[in-house]
C-alpha cells in the first residue's frame, strides 16, 4: 500500500516542500521545493494502507499514535501543506467514498436528543478548566473572535466580538436576555455588566456551569445574572433579546427546525436574535470522522443554505447577515500559539497522546477556515420587521457607546486555576 499511497502524495503536493520517509525506510519527495521543508516519518505499512483508505479519520490517529512522525516542521505545517494543495480541487478519488457514506449517514450521527446533546457536551467541555485556561484567553471565549485591525490583540477581539452581538442585539437597561450555550459565562456576564441586562444563561456542561456562576458571584452580579445546568428545549418564558454564541455547531440537522421553533416561542414579539456560528461555504456537507470521534461527538458546521429555510419555516425574519471570513482562522492561530507555549503543562494534565491529539485539532481547525471555506456567521432575526432602525448604522454608534464603557471597566476573567 506505501506504493499507492505516494502516488497520492504526488497528485497531492504540487507545491512546498515535502519529504516522506515510508516503512521501508527511503525518502521520497514530492512538491515543488519552495517553502520550508517538511519531513514526515510513516512508521509502517499499516498506517500507510489506513491513510490511502480514508485519511479523514486515520490522519489525525496516526500523529496521536505516533505512526506519523515530523522530524522537520510541525502539526500545523504539514497540514497546511496539504490543505493549501488540496484548496480549490478535488479530493483524490479513493477519498471521496468514505465522505458520500459518512454524508448519507449524518441524521443519524447528529442525533441529538436531550440525553444524548448532554453527554456530547461532556465529551469536550467537562475537560480540566485547567486544559483551557492554558491556550483560551482570560474570559475564556471559545469562539470565534473579532480583530477590528491587524494589531488585535486576543483579548481586545474577544472584547471586541462581544461588543459586536451586543451592539446587534440593542440591549437596553433591565431588559431580559437569555444566553443559549453560555459557555463559561462571559457574553451573559458583559450583557449584564455592560449593558445593565437580567441575563438568563444555560448550559449543558457541569463545569462551564459552576464556574460561570462562581464568576457571577465573584462579580457581584449574581441578583442579575443566573446560568442554569439546563437544555435549552426545557425553556419557558418570554425574553426581549436572545443570543447563542457557538452553540448551534452541537445542534445537530435533525434538530434546526426544533431549534427555531423555540427561539421563536421564547422570544418577545419585538424582540431580537443573533446566532453566531460557524458555517461552510460551499455547500451541505459532513462532519470529520476524526473530529466526530475525538473533539466534537454529535456535532455539525452548517451551510447558511441549510439554516435559513428553517429561520423562514420558524416565522423568524431574518433581519441581517454577517461572514466573519478569515477572523476564525487567526483567532485559532492565538490558540495554537498559546497552546504550543504551555504544552509541558498539558501533558502534566493529561497525556502526551492527548497533546498529539489537541495539536492536531487546533491545526487542521486553523487550516480549515484558512483554505477549505469555512467561516463564521452572525445571523440577526426578530418576530416584527419593526423591531430595529431601517439602516445598518445603528450597529456602529451603539458599538461606540458601549466602547466607552467597557474600555473603562477591569476585564473579566476566569477563576484562577494556579497554572
Amino acid at each position: 500500500m506505501w506504493w499507492a499511497l505516494q502516488r497520492v502524495f504526488s497528485q497531492v503536493v504540487r507545491t512546498g516542500s515535502l519529504t516522506v520517509i515510508g516503512p521501508d525506510g527511503k525518502r521520497r519527495e514530492f512538491g515543488d521545493g519552495t517553502g520550508p521543508a517538511i519531513e514526515v516519518h510513516i512508521t509502517d505499512q499499516w498506517t500507510a494502507a489506513k491513510l490511502l483508505f480514508d485519511p479523514d479519520i486515520y490522519l489525525g490517529e496516526a500523529y496521536m499514535d505516533e505512526r506519523l512522525n515530523l522530524a522537520k516542521g510541525n502539526a500545523y505545517d504539514f497540514t497546511s501543506l496539504l490543505f493549501r494543495n488540496v484548496e480549490g480541487r478535488q479530493p483524490p478519488a479513493g477519498t471521496r467514498y468514505p465522505f458520500m457514506i459518512r454524508r448519507m449517514v449524518r441524521s443519524l450521527k447528529q442525533y441529538n436528543p436531550m440525553g444524548r446533546a448532554r453527554r456530547n457536551v461532556a465529551h469536550h467541555y467537562d475537560l480540566s478548566g485547567a486544559l483551557y485556561d492554558l491556550f483560551l484567553d482570560r474570559d475564556r471565549q471559545y469562539s470565534c473572535a473579532y480583530f477590528e485591525h491587524p494589531k488585535a490583540t486576543l483579548p481586545e477581539a474577544q472584547l471586541a466580538k462581544k461588543r459586536h452581538l451586543a451592539a446587534k442585539l440593542m440591549v437596553e437597561p433591565g431588559m431580559k436576555v437569555l444566553d443559549i450555550g453560555s459557555g463559561w459565562g462571559g457574553m451573559g456576564l458583559y450583557l449584564a455588566e455592560i449593558c445593565g441586562a437580567d441575563v438568563t444563561g444555560v448550559t449543558l456542561s457541569e463545569e462551564q456551569h459552576k464556574l460561570s456562576n462562581e464568576r457571577a458571584g465573584q462579580r457581584s452580579v449574581s441578583d442579575r445574572v443566573k446560568f442554569l445546568l439546563q437544555d435549552y428545549r426545557e425553556l419557558e418564558g418570554q425574553f426581549d433579546r436572545i443570543v447563542s454564541v457557538g452553540m448551534f455547531e452541537h445542534v445537530g440537522i435533525r434538530h434546526y427546525r426544533e431549534f427555531f421553533s423555540k427561539v421563536n416561542a421564547l422570544l418577545a414579539p419585538g424582540g431580537v436574535a443573533c446566532l453566531h456560528s460557524i458555517g461552510r461555504a460551499h455547500g451541505p456537507g459532513a462532519t470529520s470522522a476524526w473530529m466526530n470521534r475525538y473533539i466534537f461527538p454529535g456535532g455539525y458546521i452548517p451551510a447558511l443554505s441549510e439554516v435559513l429555510p428553517r429561520i423562514e419555516k420558524s416565522g423568524l425574519y431574518v433581519t441581517d447577515t454577517e461572514i466573519l471570513r478569515l477572523h476564525y482562522a487567526r483567532t485559532i492561530k492565538e490558540w495554537r500559539r498559546r497552546f504550543a507555549d504551555h504544552r509541558g503543562k498539558a501533558g502534566k494534565l493529561y497525556d502526551e497522546r492527548f497533546c498529539r491529539m489537541w495539536e492536531f485539532y487546533l491545526a487542521v481547525s486553523e487550516c480549515a477556515f484558512r483554505y477549505q471555506g469555512m467561516n463564521n456567521f452572525q445571523i440577526q432575526m426578530t418576530k416584527n420587521q419593526h423591531a430595529l432602525p431601517l439602516t445598518r448604522d445603528y450597529i456602529h454608534r451603539e458599538e461606540e457607546r458601549l466602547r466607552k464603557i467597557d474600555s473603562r471597566r477591569r476585564q473579566l476573567a476566569s477563576v484562577p486555576t494556579g497554572l
